[in-house]
């Protein structure tokens, strides 16, 4: 058969009212708002820093993306936790010792140890000329299934030595930071 002689096949879409299509896209629209909003309540969420206590590792307003989904609480670690007395919002601090784990802190030199070794902490900023603080005596042990967190701008920091923190429980906590999200010109991972 030659080409002039094949019959010609032409496939048309089905016609379809105004109202079918507009129910197609609602329909898109509410699953795939469903979802996002699943994403956001059990994987991942959204806070800002608020205040001066992570200074110079995060800055205040900066956006945070956080996720708690598989997460094991580590030494190191830039947390989100919600305190369940004083503040209102969420609280942005770093993990200083896990449960279990002894925490002591030379006020003098400022130096903090964990199960008595030197913290190496090179993202610290402390102001000179200035004292630490602690409602506390030291050594401490941190108690089961709690959290020491400090701010690293720590002469702005209200942290695991004030008493209006204390030992963070686990069960507070909303996340680890993921990554910053704006400003986009420090937009990536944390440390």
């Amino acid at each position: 058969m030659d080409e002039q002689q094949r019959p010609s096949f032409s496939i048309e879409p089905p016609k379809q009212s105004l109202a079918a299509l507009l129910y197609d896209y609602l329909e898109i629209f509410i699953y795939s708002a469903i979802i996002v909003l699943l994403i956001f309540t059990f994987f991942i969420r959204l806070t800002n820093v608020v205040g001066p206590s992570m200074e110079d590792t995060l800055l205040e307003n900066e956006k945070l993306l956080i996720s708690n989904l598989f997460y094991e609480p580590e030494q190191g670690d830039i947390v989100v936790f919600h305190e369940l007395g004083y503040y209102n919002e969420p609280i942005v601090k770093r993990i200083i010792a896990t449960e279990g784990q002894v925490v002591d802190i030379d006020f003098d030199t400022w130096t903090v140890t964990v199960d008595g070794v030197v913290v190496e902490e090179d993202y610290r900023k402390l102001t000179a000329g200035t004292q630490l603080t602690s409602d506390y005596t030291y050594p401490m042990t941190v108690p089961e299934n709690c959290l020491f967190v400090m701010g690293d701008n720590r002469n702005m920091s209200a942290d695991s030595r004030s008493s209006l923190i204390g030992f963070v429980d686990c069960r507070q906590l909303l996340g680890r930071v993921i990554c910053r999200l704006t400003p986009i010109d420090r937009f990536g991972a944390v440390d």
